[in-house]
Formats: C-alpha cells, structure tokens, sequence
C-alpha cells in the first residue's frame, strides 16, 4: 500500500502557514507500515487541484487530501474530488442538521454557505466530525481511494486515528510497521561520512531493507537515518540494532547520541553519571551554551550557571584572566578555571573568540579557542576555525565546544 499527501491552500504556498500536518500524516503513515510516495502542497485553484490527485493517484493506492473543505469560496476540495470520481455532490441532510444545531447551540446566526460542507460526492462514505464542522470524506476512485480530511491540525488527526489510518490497513491487508532509528554525529563532512560509510551503504542498497539516509541539520550535527520495514515490529526493530553496529564499527568516534537526544542532552548525561557539576564562561558566544544546556528539563542538577564575559574587563576582573589577548588558548584556559572558581563548578567549559564583523587581535573572524577544566586533571584548551556569518559560527562554536568537552569527559 502506498500513499501520497495532498495539502491544498494558497497560503501554504505563500509560506503564510507552514505545513505540519503532511509531516504529521507521514510519522503516522510510517508507524502504520504505510508507505509514503509523495508529499505535495497546491494552491486554491480547481483545476490544479484536480490535475494533482490525478497525477497521485497514478502513482500511489491512497491519496489523502488535507483542507479546503470549509464553507468559503475558495474551498474546493469537494468539487475537485467529485470530478475525479466523475460524480455529482449532492447534500447530505443529516450532516446539514449537525451543522445547523451546532451554530444555534453556540447562539450564532449560520450563514447559507455553512451548507458547503453538508455536499458529498456520490459513493462516498463521510467521516463524521467530533471536533468542527467539516466532515472527512473517503472517496473510491476504481480500486484505488482518496481521503479528504480538514486543514485544523486537532480535526485531521482524530480523522485520520479514528478512519482513515484503520482503513488504509484494512486495504492494505498484511500488516506491517515502518521503524526508524537516527544516528546523530558530529565532527565529519556529510561527504566524508558517505565516503566512510560506503561499505554498508553498498550492502543495504543490494538488501533494500532497511535504507540508510543522511540528513544535514546545521548545528544539530549531521543524522544518519536507519529505516526497517517488516510485518513485525521486534524483527524491525533487530534490523535496526544489526545495521547500527555496523555503522558505529565504521564512524564510531562522531557519534554523539540516537534518535531525540542532543549534544546537550547526552553532555548532560556524562556529567550527571559521573556526579559533576558544570560551569560555563562565555564570551563570544553570549550565553548560547548556557541557554541550550538549561532547556535540556533536569540541567539544574548539573548545570551551575554561566559568566557571559563578553567584555575584555569582565575576564580579567571576574574571572582572573591575565590582561592582554583574550582570544588564545591561554584565556580560554584561565576563564575554565575562572568559572570553575566562581560557579563552584567541578567541570570549567569556556569558549573566546571572533564572531565578526572584522578580525581581532590579530585573529581572523570565525576563531574560536576553547578551555576545559577539569577538577583533578590538567586544563586543556584549543582552536577551532568555524565557517558561515556570524549567528552561523556562534551556533556551530556551541556543539562544537560542547562535542570537545564531550571526548574529553570520556577519554577520562
């Protein structure tokens, strides 16, 4: 069984809204062993409404259809439907009375125009709302089906729960589930970790099952998404154990975390096993670790606080820091030591550096040098060069700084 998404709304296109809900379908797709083809949106015009179901559906057995089914002119999710099947929309009086009932229980006047979501194309079965008033429609196009459900993303998904998903495992027949697992790593090149990874990328393409996949995401670091496909959820699920090892055998030493943890998280982590507390001393990045750590829920255990030393004065009166340049390792150094002193911290994390607009100090934009100390082992500090403008290099000065700091809590 495979399905494609058709979100319908000029303001999707105009980025007024953005689209949640194809992202939301295809999760729930995929846990339902459902197999997603394509995801589109198109605007509030008739014909390029109908001209894209038909497309789908040359594709795909399912297609679900999400808003335009409201009572305004430009809803045309129904009369778009309704050409594709070649049927008429005729009104359903019982959906009508649902309508009416609900305005004068809500003491409002209903417009004439309300009645637009009582018309359904002939052979189709409604879904009935619990939540609006919009119904959802499944449609039999031959041996094929196109579901329409509303745009309101609390309304779609008790559709789609309640109807639809029950009904695409029906047509399906066998059951089955799609599982993914994501690998988070940072250190490596998308391109060098391709390189890196091609053996088992060779295997898996021979095998199709499970696929691997890279996805570029900025200062989150670069994920390598694992995805298993079988009619049983612990066999997918031992696919998906099989081929991580694999991969962690060939990349091991990037990898930082699976699935929803985070540099932040998983640093978190380390120190709260090890019963450390963390102090931070920033200055080019402004409190940016700080803020990243303390949204992680539980940092507070861990996390003792931060000095945004970001003037030169505050380094050397507040955290000891020898006057002169503050943007080398020996500053770095002394501002890790200095937080530990005054946060009372075990672990001291420091990051200086250029942000921009123009070097400093000698140093060109995009240094930043970064000191560590730890309580009991000599301090260490070094210099990473960071790419793109100025907010780029701050965020990617934070993982990278919280990745060291990482290493050097488990090389200990």
């Amino acid at each position: 069984m495979r399905c494609s998404v058709v979100a319908v709304g000029t303001e999707l296109l105009l980025g007024q809204i953005v689209d949640t809900n194809s992202s939301w379908i295809g999760e729930r797709l995929a846990a339902h062993g459902i197999s997603s083809l394509l995801q589109v949106k198109v605007g509030d015009n008739h014909q390029r409404i109908v001209d894209v179901v038909r497309a789908a559906l040359v594709e795909t057995d399912a297609v679900i259809m999400c808003g335009g089914l409201g009572p305004t002119h430009d809803d045309l999710t129904r009369e778009a439907i309704a050409e594709v099947m070649g049927v008429e929309l005729v009104l359903h009086e019982d959906i009508a009375q649902v309508i009416r009932e609900m305005f004068e229980s809500r003491g409002r006047r209903m417009a004439d125009n309300n009645l637009q979501q009582a018309m359904v194309p002939v052979g189709a079965t409604v879904i009935h709302q619990t939540r609006g008033t919009a119904p959802g429609l499944i449609c039999p196009v031959g041996d094929k089906v196109i579901y329409a459900v509303p745009g309101v993303p609390h309304e779609m998904q008790d559709m789609m729960e309640r109807a639809i998903l029950p009904d695409l495992r029906a047509r399906a027949g066998e059951a089955g589930v799609i599982v993914s697992r994501v690998i988070r790593t940072w250190g490596e090149s998308e391109s060098g970790l391709n390189e890196r990874l091609n053996p088992v990328i060779n295997e898996l393409e021979k095998l199709g099952n499970p696929t691997l996949a890279f996805l570029a995401s900025g200062w989150e670091g670069i994920k390598v998404r694992l995805t298993a496909q079988h009619t049983d959820e612990q066999q997918a699920h031992a696919l998906l154990d099989h081929w991580q090892l694999k991969v962690h055998d060939l990349v091991g030493e990037v990898i930082f975390g699976f699935d929803a943890e985070t540099m932040e998280s998983v640093v978190l982590d380390i120190l709260r096993s090890r019963g450390l507390t963390l102090g931070l001393a920033e200055s080019v990045t402004g409190g940016l670790v700080s803020g990243r750590l303390s949204a992680v829920p539980g940092a507070s255990d861990v996390l003792r606080g931060c000095v945004v030393s970001y003037a030169s004065e505050v380094k050397y009166d507040l955290l000891g820091v020898p006057r002169g340049p503050v943007v080398t390792e020996a500053a770095a150094i002394a501002m890790a030591q200095g937080a530990c002193r005054v946060l009372g911290s075990d672990v001291g994390l420091s990051l200086t550096g250029v942000a921009g607009p123009t070097e400093q100090e000698g140093q060109p934009v995009g240094t930043v040098c970064v000191g560590i100390a730890l309580s009991g082992e000599p301090a260490f500090a070094t210099t990473l060069r960071m790419p793109g403008q100025r907010d780029q290099m701050r965020q990617m000065s934070v993982i990278s700084a919280l990745d060291l700091l990482r290493r050097r809590l488990l090389a200990g």
